[in-house]
This record gives structure tokens, C-alpha cells and sequence, in this order.
């Protein structure tokens, strides 16, 4: 039951509001800090937990409308810049993102997962130097940070620095185990150096963790046929296809297997499904699959 703030000092309200988020009891956790803002309409801490209570319930322009404002009440309070930046990250504002970030940094430069969330946001800004910057810094203040070298070796990778992120990504293979993603970004990354052997364990061990993601399948038929394994590669790449019968990728490489297999009138009909595709695309779409990017 969700307890009246009228019934409450502020202190009382602030620790219910802070029990109900704490305790994922979301829908009491908007009803009272509804109540506390509509008694206390200038206390920023408020704001705050009510956004943060909005943003939890998948509410992200109500979290973002009280997170502003208690921004606003409170410049100085660097957990409010940090939970704003996260509502905007949510919403793909990566520049406003930062910005929050920035100036949390100003207020709590120790703070590592500021930095790891700055970071996050340079790198789906296509600005991966500064992204790398900002995870070695999350990783120097606390080196045990959750994701810190995915995210590294994920920066690394776009930049086509597949050494550097294979290193990243094992150390953070040991940390947090086998993560889907991870799994499957180190694979790809092994791939990409031309490690056909080892990513093809990699990314068979991702296939079985998430057995439902195109670019995995793809990637795993793309290694094992420059293993020179095109009967193996024949199903992974049919397995792409039938989960993302829009990608023109999986049909170029599927062609190359079955030309491989001597299956030369197959081999024509998917070159000409590819092609196909492609014309189907958007001007200056490459290649690469969605997730690959």
C-alpha cells in the first residue's frame, strides 16, 4: 500500500519514495512522489526520485520533464545530470547525453560510471577517440567496472583496431562470462583478423547463447567458408536468411558456398537474390548487416 505524503515529514517521504525504488515497487514509488511534488513542489531530491521512479516504469518524458527540473532547482547535484543523461541516452539524444555527463564530471570527476555513460555516448556519436578516452578512465577509477572492456573493445573494433578489442573482449569474457553480445563481438572481431579457426568457437558458442540473431549466423557461415568448411557454412548462412530474409549479405556468401560445392545453377540464384536486395536498399547502405555496425 502505498503511504500518503500528507500523513509524512519529508524525511519520512524521501526514505518511503527511496524503499519503493529500491524495492522495485514502481507503480507506489509514482503515486507518492506524485503526492511529494504536488506538497514539496521546490525540493529538487523530489524531482528526482519521481523521474527516476517515471523512467523505471518505461515513462521517459515524464522521467525526463522531472529530471529537468530538478536539475534546475539543484544544478549542483551531479546524480541528477547523471539520471537525465541516461532518460536522454534512452532516447538516442547522445549530444544532450553527453552534455549532462560532461558536467557531472565537472561536479564528481571520480565518478566511473559517469565516464563509462560519456563514453557509451561518443561512441554511438561516432566519436570512438573520445569514447576510448573516457572507458579508460571509468577503467582506471574502478577497474572492476561492469562492461568496461566490452565497451572498450567494442570502440576499439569500430576503428578497425581488432587486436586491441580481442584483448578487451577476453578480459571481459573472464569477468563477466559468456554474454551473448560479448560472445559474439569477439567472434566477429576474430573474424576480422583473420582468426577463421578461433572465431568459428566463438561464434558457434554465441549461436547456441542467442540462437535468434541474424548477424551471428552470418558471420559464423562467413567463417567457417573462409575455413574452407563451405558444407558447414551452407546451413548457418540459410539459418541468416530465414531470420533476416532482407539482408542481401548472407545471399553473396551463401553463392560462394554452394559454388564451392559445385552447385553452380544454386550458386546463380542466390548471386541474382543478392542482387536483388541490393537494389532494394537505401542509397549508400553497405554490406554489413544492422548489427554488425
Amino acid at each position: 500500500m502505498c503511504l500518503s505524503a500528507q500523513a509524512q515529514t519529508p524525511a519520512e517521504s524521501r526514505r518511503q519514495l527511496l524503499h519503493y525504488l529500491e524495492s522495485g515497487q514502481l507503480r507506489d514509488a509514482v503515486l507518492l512522489g506524485q503526492q511529494t511534488v504536488s506538497r514539496w513542489p521546490r525540493d529538487p531530491l523530489f524531482r528526482h526520485y519521481l523521474g527516476v521512479a517515471y523512467f523505471k516504469s518505461g515513462d521517459a518524458k515524464q522521467a525526463r520533464e522531472q529530471l529537468l527540473r530538478a536539475r534546475d532547482l539543484d544544478p549542483q547535484d551531479s546524480a541528477t545530470h547523471f539520471d537525465l543523461a541516461l532518460v536522454l541516452f534512452s532516447e538516442q539524444d547522445y549530444l544532450a547525453s553527453a552534455t549532462e555527463l560532461e558536467t557531472a564530471i565537472q561536479i564528481t570527476p571520480s565518478s566511473a560510471p559517469a565516464h563509462l555513460l560519456l563514453g557509451r555516448a561518443h561512441l554511438s556519436s561516432k566519436r570512438e577517440l573520445q569514447a576510448i578516452d573516457e572507458f579508460k578512465t571509468a577503467l582506471k577509477l574502478d577497474p572492476m567496472i561492469r562492461l568496461g572492456h566490452y565497451y572498450l573493445g567494442f570502440a576499439y573494433a569500430s576503428l578497425g583496431r581488432n587486436d586491441e578489442a580481442i584483448a578487451e573482449y577476453k578480459i571481459e569474457l573472464q569477468r563477466s562470462g559468456e554474454l551473448p553480445e560479448l560472445t559474439y563481438q569477439l567472434g566477429r572481431s576474430l573474424l576480422e583478423s583473420g582468426k577463421n579457426d578461433e572465431a568459428i568457437k566463438y561464434l558457434q558458442r554465441a549461436a547456441q547463447l542467442d540462437p535468434k540473431n541474424s548477424n551471428v549466423w552470418y558471420n559464423l557461415g562467413k567463417a567457417q567458408l573462409l575455413a574452407g568448411h563451405a558444407e558447414q557454412a551452407e546451413p548457418a548462412l540459410k539459418k541468416s536468411i530465414q531470420l533476416n530474409p532482407k539482408d542481401p549479405s548472407p545471399h553473396y556468401q551463401l553463392a560462394r558456398a554452394l559454388d564451392k560445392l559445385g552447385r553452380a545453377d544454386e550458386a546463380r540464384l542466390e548471386q541474382e537474390r543478392f542482387a536483388e536486395l541490393r537494389k532494394a536498399q537505401p542509397a549508400g547502405t553497405g554490406m554489413a548487416t544492422a548489427g554488425d555496425q
